[in-house]
C-alpha cells in the first residue's frame, strides 16, 4: 500500500518571510512583510492576506487586487515579482519597499527630508494616475498615504489596488470599502449624498491626490475640513492644490494637465532634481551630444541630491553609460563623486572593475582624467591589482607625446608608489624617471620628476636609494630650469636621513655649496637652508660620536612609508605650483630640449676669476662655469620669465590640453603611432636603448662626475680639528673624521710649497693672473668652436629665402 503526501506550496515557495516584525501595510486585510529570495538572498517585500471564513467579499477584493497588480506594469506602480494563491492565504511578492508614512518619518527625524524629494515623489504618483486614467481608463479609488510605497532609491510607487474599477462601467460600480479610515478620503460629491454627478472620470482621484499632498506636508489628515488650511504646503504648489480640493468637481484638472501646470516656470516641480530624473528615464533614446552635456553638468548637482538616489539610480546609469554607451571620460567625475557614498565592499564590487577597465582604454581624455582623480579611488585598490592591471598601462604615459599626460603620470606615482612591488618601483619606475629627468624637453616635468623622487624616496630599497638619490638630485641642481634646481636642493633636504655622514660631507655639501652663487635668489636661499641643516647634523655627530649610529639608522633600513612625511612638507610646492607654469613655458619654449641645446652658463660674480668652460654633456645639465654674454642670451630670457612666474595667470596645462585630447580620441592611432614612428626611425633608435640600459650601468651617475677631492694640505699643515679654538680642553672622545683625515694624508703626494712664506699677496695676485689668462684663452677657443658650429648648421640648411624668418 502506497501513501501519498500533499506538498506544502508555502514551503516550496521560492521566497521566505523575514523573522522581523511586519511593517504594516495599507488599511485592510493585507500585511506587509520583509522577505528575501531563497536562492540569492536578495531583499523583497511580501504582502500577505490570510483567508478567513465569513469574509468572502473581502477575499474577492484581495483576489482582484492580486490580479490587477500582476497585470499592470508601469515604472510608477508597485512592481510585481511573484505570487502565491492557496485556499488559506494570498502572497504577493514585490520589489523591496517601505510605506511612505514610515519613510517620511525616518527622513524627517534624520533631518534629510528635502522639497526636491517630495516634488519628484508627487510627480511620480501623478504620473501613475495619469497612466491609469488616460491610458487604461481605470479609477484607482484608493489614493492616500497608505497606498504609496518608497523603494531603496527613493522612488515613490503607487499600490493599494484593492478598490480599483473601470471608468467605462464594464465591471459595475466602485466596490464598497467598508473601512472608515479610507472613506474619509472620498470627495464631498460622494459623501454628502446630494446626487451631484461627477463630471469627469478623474475628479474623485484628483480630490484624493489633494488629500495626499496635504498629508505629505502636514501629517495625517484628521478630518476633511482641515483641507481648507494649506498649512506647510509650499507657496508654489498652493494654487494647484486648491484646484484639486475644490468643491466643484468640474474644475479639478486632469493628471496630465496638473503635471504640466506644476512644471511651468517657477512651478513646484520645475527644478534640477526633477529634470535629472526625467532625463535618466529617457537616457537610452537621447543623442550622444545631449548625454555628454548632461554628464558634464551632473556632478555640480549631485551634492544637493539625496544619497539613496545617487547610489541606486544615478550610479547604475553611469555604469551603464560607460559599459554600453559612448559617454567616455565625462562619466568619471560624477562616478567618483557618487562613489563617496558607497562602503568599501560595495565600492570594490561596483567601481573598481570599471576603473581597471578604464585604464586600458585608448581614449587619451579618459586616461588623463583617471590620473587627475586617482586620489579618490587609490585607497580601494589592492597591490596585486595595481601591479598587474594598472601600472603596466600607466607607464605608457611616461612616453606620451603630450606633455600633460607625462606630467600627470609623474604626479600619479606619488599615490601608486606605496603599492608597487620591488621590480616595478626600484627598476621600472626608476628607469622612466631617469629618462624624464635627463631628456624631457619640458622644465616643469623635469622639476616634478625630481620632486616626486624626493617624495617616494622612503619607499625605495636601501640599494636603490644609495645608487639613485644623490646622483639624481645632483643632476637636478645643474638643470637650466630654476625650479628644477630648487627641487634638487629640497630633495636633498627631504631625504637627509637616508645619507651617511661620509656622503653628506663628500657628495652633498660640495654640490649645495656650488649653488650659493646661483643667479636665482630662490635657489640660493634653499641652498643656504639645506647647507645649514647638513652642517648642523655633521657638527652634532662631531661633538658626540655616539650619535653616529642614531643619525645613520635609516641609511641601510628597508623601505618605510613613515619616512615620506618630510618629503611632502619640503617639496609639496613643486607639484602644485610649478605645474601651473607648464602651459606658459611650453608655449614659450616648445622645442627647447635640454639635450639638444648648449646650456647657458651663469654670470661671473665680481671679484672672482672666470673658470674655463667645460664640454656640455648630452644630459639636460648646465655647467658650473661661465659663458660669454652672446651665448647666455637664452638663459637670460628664461630667467626673466621665471622671475615673472607669479605675476600672471599662466593657466593649467591640463585645461589647455583638454581641446587637444578631445581630438586625439585614439591612443593607438595618436600616441602609439607617433611613438612607434620614433622608435622605428634609425636616427631615434638609440633613445630607447639609452634609457633602457641605464639601470644596469648605474645611469643616474652618467654624465655627472662627482666632485673631485680637494688638494691635500701642504706638509706640516695642522688640521682644523687639531687647533684649540678657545673652547674647553680637548676631550678624550674619538674624532669620527680622524680616519678620513689619516686616509687622505696617506694617499697625498708630499710637495714643497710656500705656505710658510709671508708674501701672501704676491702669490694670490700671480695665481689670479694665471687663472684669468687661462680662462681668457679657453673662452676664445670656445667662441671659435661655437662659430664653427653655426657655420656648419647654416651650410647644412642652405641659404634662407628673402623675406622669410628662421623659426627655431
Amino acid at each position: 500500500m502506497m501513501w501519498f503526501f500533499a506538498r506544502d506550496p508555502v514551503r516550496d515557495f521560492p521566497f521566505e518571510l523575514s523573522p522581523e516584525l511586519p511593517e504594516g501595510g495599507p488599511p485592510g486585510p493585507w500585511v506587509l512583510h520583509r522577505g528575501r529570495k531563497k536562492a540569492t538572498g536578495s531583499p523583497v517585500s511580501i504582502f500577505v492576506y490570510d483567508v478567513k471564513p465569513g469574509v468572502e467579499e473581502q477575499t474577492q477584493v484581495a483576489k482582484a487586487a492580486f490580479k490587477r497588480l500582476k497585470t499592470l506594469r508601469h515604472p510608477n506602480i508597485l512592481a510585481y515579482i511573484d505570487g502565491l494563491e492557496t485556499d488559506r492565504c494570498l502572497h504577493i511578492v514585490t520589489e523591496a519597499v517601505t510605506p511612505l508614512g514610515a519613510y517620511l518619518k525616518a527622513r524627517a527625524e534624520a533631518g534629510d527630508l528635502r522639497e526636491l524629494e517630495l516634488s519628484w515623489g508627487l510627480h511620480q504618483i501623478v504620473k501613475a494616475l495619469s497612466f491609469l486614467v488616460n491610458d487604461c481608463s481605470l479609477i484607482h479609488n484608493n489614493v492616500c498615504m497608505a497606498a504609496v510605497f518608497v523603494d531603496r532609491a527613493g522612488e515613490w510607487k503607487l499600490g493599494g489596488l484593492d478598490y480599483m474599477y473601470s471608468a467605462q462601467g464594464n465591471g459595475g460600480g466602485p466596490p464598497r470599502k467598508g473601512i472608515p479610515e479610507l472613506e474619509q478620503y472620498d470627495p464631498p460629491e460622494l459623501a454628502d449624498g446630494s446626487g451631484r454627478a461627477v463630471r469627469e472620470k478623474w475628479s474623485a482621484d484628483m480630490w484624493r491626490l489633494g488629500c495626499l499632498i496635504w498629508e505629505v506636508f502636514n501629517g495625517p489628515l484628521p478630518r476633511a475640513a482641515a483641507l481648507r488650511n494649506p498649512g506647510k504646503i509650499p507657496k508654489s504648489l498652493v494654487p494647484h492644490y486648491c484646484e484639486l480640493v475644490g468643491a466643484n468637481p468640474k474644475v479639478r484638472p486632469n493628471p496630465a494637465r496638473f503635471l504640466q501646470n506644476c512644471r511651468a516656470p517657477g512651478g513646484f516641480m520645475n527644478n534640477r532634481f526633477v529634470e535629472t530624473n526625467l532625463f535618466l528615464e529617457e537616457i537610452q533614446i537621447k543623442e550622444p551630444a545631449e548625454k555628454q552635456k548632461f554628464f558634464q553638468e551632473l556632478s555640480k548637482s549631485l551634492d544637493s541630491f539625496p544619497e539613496d538616489f545617487c547610489r541606486h539610480k544615478v550610479l547604475p546609469q553611469l555604469l551603464t553609460a560607460f559599459e554600453f554607451g559612448s559617454a567616455g571620460a565625462v562619466v568619471l567625475t560624477p562616478l567618483f563623486k557618487v562613489g563617496k557614498f558607497l562602503g568599501a565592499a560595495e565600492y570594490q564590487r561596483k567601481i573598481i572593475p570599471v576603473v581597471v577597465k578604464m585604464f586600458s582604454s585608448t581614449d587619451r581624455a579618459m586616461r588623463i582624467r583617471l590620473l587627475q582623480q586617482m586620489e579618490q579611488f587609490i585607497q580601494y585598490l589592492d597591490e596585486p591589482t595595481v601591479n598587474t592591471q594598472i601600472f603596466p598601462h600607466v607607464v605608457h604615459g611616461f612616453l606620451d607625446t603630450n606633455p600633460a599626460i607625462r606630467e600627470q603620470t609623474v604626479k600619479s606615482m606619488l599615490l601608486l608608489a606605496p603599492k608597487l612591488n620591488e621590480t616595478n618601483l626600484n627598476v621600472e619606475l626608476m628607469k622612466h624617471f631617469a629618462r624624464l629627468q635627463a631628456k624631457d624637453e619640458q622644465g616643469p616635468i623635469r622639476c616634478n620628476t625630481t620632486v616626486c623622487l624626493g617624495k617616494i624616496g622612503s619607499y625605495l630599497s636601501a640599494g636603490t636609494r644609495h645608487r639613485v638619490l644623490t646622483s639624481a638630485f645632483s643632476r637636478a641642481t645643474k638643470d637650466p630650469f630654476a625650479p628644477s634646481r630648487v627641487a634638487g636642493v629640497l630633495g636633498f633636504a627631504a631625504t637627509h636621513n637616508l645619507y651617511s655622514m661620509t656622503d653628506c660631507a663628500h657628495k652633498i655639501l660640495p654640490v649645495l655649496c656650488s649653488l650659493t652663487v646661483d643667479p636665482e635668489r630662490s635657489v640660493r636661499d634653499q641652498a643656504f637652508k639645506a647647507i645649514r641643516s647638513f652642517l648642523s647634523k655633521l657638527e652634532s655627530v662631531s661633538e658626540d660620536p655616539t650619535q653616529l649610529a642614531e643619525a645613520e639608522k635609516d641609511v641601510h633600513a628597508a623601505s618605510s612609508p613613515g619616512m615620506g612625511g618630510a618629503a611632502a612638507s619640503w617639496a609639496g610646492w613643486a607639484v602644485t605650483g610649478v605645474s601651473s607654469l607648464t602651459s606658459k613655458l611650453i608655449r614659450a619654449h616648445p622645442t627647447a630640449a635640454p639635450a639638444e641645446t648648449n646650456v647657458p652658463q651663469r654670470p661671473v660674480p665680481e671679484g672672482l676669476p672666470a673658470p674655463a668652460p667645460t664640454p656640455v654633456p648630452a644630459t639636460p645639465t648646465t655647467s658650473d662655469h661661465w659663458e660669454t654674454q652672446e651665448e647666455s642670451k637664452d638663459a637670460e630670457e628664461d630667467s626673466t620669465a621665471a622671475d615673472r612666474w607669479d605675476d600672471e595667470d599662466w593657466g593649467s596645462l591640463e585645461q589647455e590640453a583638454e581641446s587637444v585630447l578631445a581630438q586625439q580620441d585614439n591612443w593607438s592611432t595618436g600616441g602609439q603611432a607617433s611613438w612607434a614612428g620614433q622608435t622605428s626611425n634609425p636616427g631615434h633608435k638609440s633613445q630607447e636603448s639609452d634609457w633602457s640600459s641605464w639601470e644596469a650601468e648605474d645611469a643616474w651617475e652618467q654624465g655627472w662626475q662627482e666632485p673631485s677631492p680637494p688638494e691635500p694640505p701642504p706638509e706640516g699643515t695642522r688640521l682644523a680639528s687639531e687647533y684649540n679654538w678657545g673652547g674647553p680642553e680637548p676631550s678624550d672622545k674619538g674624532d669620527p673624521f680622524a680616519a678620513v683625515s689619516v686616509r687622505r694624508e696617506a694617499g697625498a703626494q708630499p710637495r714643497r710649497d710656500s705656505w710658510g712664506d709671508d708674501n701672501w699677496e704676491g702669490l694670490e695676485a700671480e695665481s689670479r693672473q694665471a687663472k684669468a689668462e687661462l680662462a681668457r684663452k679657453k673662452r676664445e677657443e670656445r667662441r671659435r668652436e661655437m662659430e664653427a658650429k653655426r657655420a656648419e648648421k647654416k651650410t647644412a640648411k642652405g641659404p634662407m629665402k628673402l623675406g622669410t624668418r628662421k623659426l627655431d
